[in-house]
């Protein structure tokens, strides 16, 4: 989850380390019923810290250079162009994804990723069901636009 929501591993890593800490330090404090959605939320606030923290100081002097455009190798079988177009999808969900809001982007990561239910990313997220909701169709709209000529792999 932190992945997807910072793009970058190592830093990944670290927001996940950062969540354990703080649970343990709050683990007394946890009254909810899920304490998957309870550790869930830790993680998100950790990734979403870090990212304001990169905004406010950018710690690579060139971004540009990052290479975001790996990806695991396919599974064997796949031939090159399933494995070439399946890096197109990924690549291309990835530069939409980093446009659109980060509170669009956790609740579709949660729902669509993840498999939370509309309850669930309410409670993690501190919003109503229905903001969920509102930002996961939102977010949809707004990857569509952002895709927009980029969409055909998307079907089929």
């Amino acid at each position: 989850m932190t992945l997807r929501v910072v793009r970058d591993r190592t830093t990944a890593e670290d927001a996940v380390q950062e969540a354990f800490f703080n649970a343990y330090r709050h683990l007394s404090r946890f009254s909810g019923s899920s304490f998957r959605s309870w550790l869930t939320r830790i993680a998100i606030n950790a990734a979403n810290d870090i990212l304001r923290k990169r905004k406010r100081r950018p710690s690579e002097p060139y971004p540009e250079w990052e290479d975001e455009a790996w990806q695991p190798p396919a599974p064997e079988g796949e031939s090159p162009e399933a494995q070439l177009l399946t890096t197109h999808r990924r690549s291309a969900l990835a530069r939409a994804m980093a446009h659109i809001t980060a509170d669009q982007r956790t609740a579709i990561i949660l729902y669509d990723v993840q498999g939370y239910d509309y309850a669930e990313i309410a409670e993690m997220t501190e919003v109503s069901v229905g903001t969920v909701k509102s930002r996961i169709h939102r977010g949809r709209l707004a990857l569509r636009e952002l895709l927009g000529g980029e969409m055909e792999p998307f079907r089929g």
